[in-house]
């Protein structure tokens, strides 16, 4: 199974805002988009994700759901991104099509083992940067942290850096050997955005050297 190396984390103050920025992110030639909705009923949960698989299907961009397992099996996305806070991912795995792929996120290099003893198929690493507003966040990592995680933690799960992260970053963090990106607010506020992380991304000798995708 092969991990886009970007993808993007949608986001908006309503369940139309969330489907007209993944429209505008599938067009800007996105591999991967995360929907990212929260605090809004299973059904309606449900509705949206099917409108977004929609425009996935349409552009061939890979759909993962946030958390809800039964909504990413039920529009056939390509997997579910579990918090740390949800459902244990072997728990989930067998809900699941054997195709479709489970993501996590980690903030510790005890949480990256863990999630990879669960056999996950990509961890979110983060934030790099601290969500100031947001008191109950995670630790900010920043280049130390994930140069600490990785020079210890050898493994073929790719590790994607998230939080707070602009195209200014991408070559400091693909040196510390994470292999790719999750970008909201950055793509969020310019979709032309997506083509400089893609170059980037791609320019990066390093990533691959040190972390072989499956």
């Amino acid at each position: 199974m092969v991990i886009p190396k970007l993808h993007y984390i949608s986001e908006g103050n309503t369940p139309e805002e969330h489907l007209q920025h993944i429209q505008r992110a599938c067009t800007s030639g996105v591999e991967l988009v995360q929907l990212n909705l929260h605090n809004i009923q299973e059904d309606q949960l449900l509705e949206v994700a099917k409108s977004a698989r929609e425009i996935t299907f349409h552009f061939q961009t890979r759909l993962v759901i946030s958390e809800n397992y039964k909504v990413a099996k039920a529009v056939k996305a390509e997997g579910v991104h579990l918090e740390q806070s949800d459902l244990c991912p072997t728990v989930v795995r067998p809900h699941l099509h054997s195709w479709q792929m489970i993501g996590s996120t980690a903030n510790t290099l005890q949480d990256c083992e863990a999630l990879i003893a669960k056999e996950v198929d990509y961890i979110n690493l983060g934030p790099f940067r601290s969500e100031l507003t947001n008191e109950a966040a995670s630790p900010a990592l920043g280049l130390k942290g994930y140069t600490a995680i990785t020079d210890i933690l050898h493994t073929e799960t790719p590790l994607i850096g998230f939080g707070g992260i602009t195209t200014d970053d991408v070559k400091a963090i693909l040196e510390t050997g994470i292999s790719g990106l999750a970008v909201s607010e950055a793509i969020t506020q310019n979709f032309d955005s997506i083509k400089t992380f893609q170059h980037l991304l791609s320019a990066s000798v390093i990533a691959e050297q040190r972390h072989t995708f499956k």
